[in-house]
């Protein structure tokens, strides 16, 4: 593989700490405090009761609903391990993986509102490619240990 200025592993390092500095962003820009009172949740659990599809309504009833707190926990430090991981390249082929499922999951909450599609469809997609491409193997702790 021909490259300007860098390799093409080392691309992928870019791609795949580019993504863990805008799941990093993802989790600074929350209010902490409110989200893990409830306010994520709350607004997820209004878009899953009108959601066209059953699945997700009763999915979201299932196993969203009966602990809001412990799922707002879930979402803030996923979105912080992903990050952390993505930007250190630390366990990445989990963190790429986990990552493409939390986009994969709010793409499908959010199915009727194409607007909030953009963000979601490019991380999954850099998620694909950083996945498939071993982004791991240049500036990353698993290949400094020799992981993957």
């Amino acid at each position: 593989m021909d490259a300007i200025w860098l390799t093409g592993a080392e691309w992928l390092a870019v791609l795949r700490i580019g993504l863990g500095l805008w799941w990093l962003e993802s989790w600074r820009h929350k209010d902490r405090k409110t989200w893990s009172e409830g306010a994520g949740i709350a607004w997820a659990a209004d878009i899953a009761a009108k959601h066209r599809w059953s699945a997700v309504r009763s999915g979201f009833e299932a196993v969203v609903t009966p602990r809001p707190r412990t799922m707002a926990y879930v979402v803030l430090y996923a979105e912080l391990a992903l990050g952390l991981g993505l930007v250190l390249g630390f366990l990445t082929p989990v963190a790429l993986v986990g990552g493409l499922l939390l986009n994969l999951l709010y793409f499908a909450l959010m199915i009727h509102d194409w607007a909030e599609q953009g963000q979601n469809s490019m991380m999954a997609l850099i998620s694909v490619v950083a996945l498939f491409g071993m982004s791991w193997q240049s500036w990353s702790v698993d290949s400094a240990l020799g992981l993957f």
